[in-house]
């Protein structure tokens, strides 16, 4: 098995490319600025080179004499070879950086032992890397490990995790770190160049196998693994909201955490990776300690206003999964899995399937939490709950107004700058809205879908109301011989968070589009926001 994922890359290539790793434009590169620059020229080549992450790898293990697969090993399992910037999800686990997901002392120590600042382990690929196989081989020097032997390597890479629960210690080395040793995965740049390679080895860790688990009463799929923080619902609270979560890390050492008395956190799920499995730490019924917010209705639409003031944790079921919020996309087994888990939860506890009702955590808790990010993708998980629900009968295809939430192979919003993305009015579908001031001018949005064979469609679409907006917003029905089929005026001030259809056409097999211009009554202002094709 070869994992792929493609979504990471250029984020990825970017980092490689870039040793200051500050904010970019997408643009030419920026040439280096005049500062002394103390890397070697065999370093400078690793982190110029877009696909030279082998390289670096290499260059590293060279260095503290560490295997290269063992660090690509570690990389995958932990970040999977994205150059992370994290964010504290739990209070006392630091937050995690660079490809390796080095955190707290260990950073300090890894930063040291390479010889480089801890800046520049924190955003520098190869920097990274460097440290965190200095302080693996300062583990096989404390260990007494023979390097040769990379089964051997077992006890310094569960050292390297930070895990003490030896249930996730063996979990993180058989099925994750030595899972991926000895299948192997690749990832390619944008461009199809070879990122990082891991050749299948034939390797046994020299470590003790994971246990025999219990399987939850709540979720069937579900391994139990009971932790001692949560507490119990005040007496006639309806369970009524599904808050989704990264933990800033990889599962072992995640939901590991969440057992520790001593971490003061819990969520009721964790899930994997790669959804082939979810742990439950805490009973559906009981308390968990995962939002550490009050309920304010106007950071969510303002709907449940009557819970304002009131714990978050009171109403709602948490479920983290491995990963981070700065990653730039999710593997779709785990979307997946975490889809079916949120329908069996909505449906046992009635919990409204909308966006309100299943949020993220950095919606609730603005001020110290993003998760789980900008790119989890909003609007394809609501539709997998549903449909996995039975709420949805006849299933169209929605393209969204951003475009990390599309399958840019069936759809995709296509606008101008002067179109601002925003997420401050309630009602959006996905991620937010565009808007943009009307004016004697088109500079349409357009949302583009693709059609293989000629086909009869309806045509929705979605839009936040506000006082200020439209009240003749042009939508322009294209077929894709250029054919302008309809132009359907509609009042955005009126019926906003729901599908308003537009009618229903003929089109040809090929790129169709409905456009919405800015030509109307000037000083209002028209929402893009999605477009449903069913």
């Amino acid at each position: 098995m070869h994992p792929f994922h493609k979504p990471m890359l250029a984020t990825l290539a970017a980092a490689l490319s870039l040793a200051a790793c500050g904010p970019q434009e997408p643009t030419a590169p920026t040439p280096p600025a005049a500062v002394e620059d103390s890397r070697t020229p065999a370093q400078r080549e690793a982190e110029r080179t877009p696909y030279a992450l082998d390289g670096a790898f290499a260059q590293a293990a060279a260095e503290f004499n560490v295997p290269a697969d063992l660090l690509k090993a570690i990389s995958y399992t932990e970040t999977r070879w994205e150059n992370v910037q994290g964010a504290e999800e739990f209070p006392g686990l630091p937050a995690a950086y660079g490809l390796m997901a080095l955190r707290g002392e260990k950073l300090s120590a890894g930063a040291h032992l390479a010889g480089v600042s801890e800046e520049a382990a924190r955003t520098q690929p190869q920097a990274n890397i460097r440290a965190a196989a200095a302080l693996l081989s300062a583990y096989a020097d404390e260990l007494k490990l023979d390097r040769s032997d990379l089964g051997a390597w077992a006890p310094a890479a569960v050292k390297y995790s930070g895990i003490a629960n030896t249930e996730a210690q063996a979990q993180y080395v058989h099925t994750q770190v030595y899972d991926v040793l000895r299948k192997g995965a690749v990832a390619s740049t944008p461009a199809g160049d070879v990122a990082v390679s891991l050749m299948p080895t034939q390797v046994q860790a020299q470590f003790a196998s994971p246990l025999v688990h219990s399987m939850s009463s709540d979720y069937a799929a579900a391994i139990w693994r009971p932790s001692p923080n949560y507490g119990s619902r005040p007496a006639g609270t309806d369970i009524s909201m599904i808050v989704i979560h990264t933990c800033e890390g990889a599962y072992s050492g995640c939901w590991s955490w969440l057992t520790n008395s001593s971490a003061q956190a819990s969520a009721h799920y964790v899930v994997n990776e790669s959804g082939s499995e979810i742990t439950q730490l805490v009973l559906e019924t009981n308390r968990a300690w995962h939002v550490a917010a009050n309920y304010d209705c106007s950071l969510n639409g303002s709907v449940m206003c009557g819970l304002n003031g009131v714990s978050v944790n009171n109403f709602a079921v948490g479920i983290e999964h491995g990963g981070f919020a700065s990653q730039t996309s999710f593997p779709a087994g785990q979307i997946d899995t975490s889809a079916k888990l949120s329908c069996d939860i909505s449906r046992d506890r009635t919990v409204v399937r909308d966006s309100y009702h299943i949020v993220a955590h950095g919606r609730l808790q603005p001020s110290t939490r993003t998760d789980p990010g900008p790119n989890w993708p909003w609007s394809s998980y609501i539709s997998k709950i549903k449909s996995y629900c039975g709420d949805v009968t006849s299933t169209g295809l929605v393209i969204d107004s951003d475009n990390a939430n599309n399958d840019s192979s069936k759809g995709y919003i296509e606008l101008s700058a002067n179109w601002i993305f925003n997420d401050a009015a309630a009602g959006y579908y996905g991620s937010g809205y565009y808007y943009a001031t009307a004016e004697a001018i088109s500079d349409p949005a357009t949302f583009w879908f693709y059609l293989p064979a000629a086909a009869t469609k309806t045509i929705d679409a979605w839009w936040t109301a506000g006082t200020n907006r439209a009240t003749a917003a042009p939508f322009i029905v294209w077929d894709a011989n250029g054919t302008k089929l309809a132009t359907v005026n509609v009042d955005q001030t009126l019926n906003g968070g729901k599908w308003n259809t537009l009618g229903t056409y003929s089109f040809p097999a090929g790129w169709n589009k409905v456009q919405l211009s800015r030509w109307t009554s000037s000083g209002n202002t028209v929402i893009a926001d999605a477009v449903q094709v069913r």
